[in-house]
């Protein structure tokens, strides 16, 4: 699998960066099984979340053998300081890591967050300056991402950022602009770029949200994956947005999506990459141009 240099932390970090959304209602055992699996071929980088169900429990008992192969990213979605550090002691314990190499504000969608969570970055940024956590960083979900980032990185000494990118959303010029503004951004101060839903296709007919499906919801009994989203189907269609997102300059990597059972065809794209020329970005844009955005989150 390639690597790039996740900007300023130095990480050489693998393409396909393993999503822990994907063990959501994972067991240990499987927890185990996928982390060996991605690690097996080629996967040296985890991100995870509080927010992610079992995600932590599944995945955290097999950490501590392989932690040094693996750059360990986690999150909060918390404003409040002290909560901010309790979930942190939480996660570290969770997932056997003493310091972890990246903690980073959860889902600052819109400015009107970026402001209530303030304080809550300011503390992350103390645990990266006492040396708890390596690094610092923030992510999102939504088409107003690109522009609340670029405001966090007027304000904020940042060393990652994490965003969707995937066909679709290039149709819409005013997501594209904002975003090609903030990898540019991002390329000036050496900044890791992390994507996010580049193998989405559209939101699920039903409309209903993830916790609908885990409730075993009937309305939900359709699907045919764990994530929050449709993915798309076919190997080409998934290696055609795993493409288009590792053929946007400035992108280092994208996470695997929410669903266990993808991995491994994920993983395939992956290893098989080569970078798309302009005309093949835009056949993909065009092809996907009359599908819904995937945005917002269903709640």
């Amino acid at each position: 699998m390639e690597r790039r240099r996740l900007g300023r932390t130095g990480h050489e970090s693998g393409v396909a960066i393993l999503g822990g959304a994907a063990f959501w209602m994972a067991t240990p055992e499987e927890g185990a099984a996928g982390l060996q699996l991605a690690l097996s071929r080629g996967v040296n980088h985890l991100d995870i979340a509080p927010q992610y169900g079992n995600a932590q429990a599944a995945v955290g008992p097999a950490i501590p053998a392989v932690r040094d192969q693996l750059f360990v990213g986690a999150k909060t979605l918390r404003s409040n300081p002290d909560g901010v550090v309790a979930q942190f002691d939480e996660s570290r314990q969770l997932l056997g890591c003493e310091v972890l190499d990246l903690y980073q504000a959860h889902a600052v969608t819109t400015l009107e967050q970026l402001d209530e969570r303030a304080p809550a970055i300011e503390r992350i940024l103390q645990l990266r300056d006492k040396g708890a956590c390596r690094f610092a960083g923030i992510t999102g979900h939504d088409l107003t991402v690109p522009r609340t980032h670029l405001e966090a990185l007027r304000r904020y000494d940042l060393d990652t950022v994490m965003f969707p990118i995937y066909p679709r959303l290039w149709a819409d010029p005013v997501y594209r602009e904002a975003a090609e503004e903030l990898l540019a951004v991002c390329q000036e101060r050496d900044l890791g770029v992390m994507i996010i839903k580049a193998t989405a296709r559209r939101p699920w007919a039903d409309r209903r949200p993830l916790t609908d499906l885990v409730a075993g919801d009937p309305a939900t009994a359709h699907r045919w994956a764990t994530s929050w989203y449709e993915p798309q189907a076919t190997d080409a269609d998934l290696a055609c947005g795993i493409a288009f997102a590792l053929s946007t300059p400035g992108v280092h990597g994208f996470c695997t999506p929410g669903d266990l059972a993808l991995l491994p065809r994920v993983l395939d794209a992956s290893d098989a990459f080569a970078p798309l020329s302009a005309d093949q970005r835009h056949a993909a844009i065009a092809a996907m141009a009359d599908e819904q955005v995937i945005f917002p989150i269903p709640r």
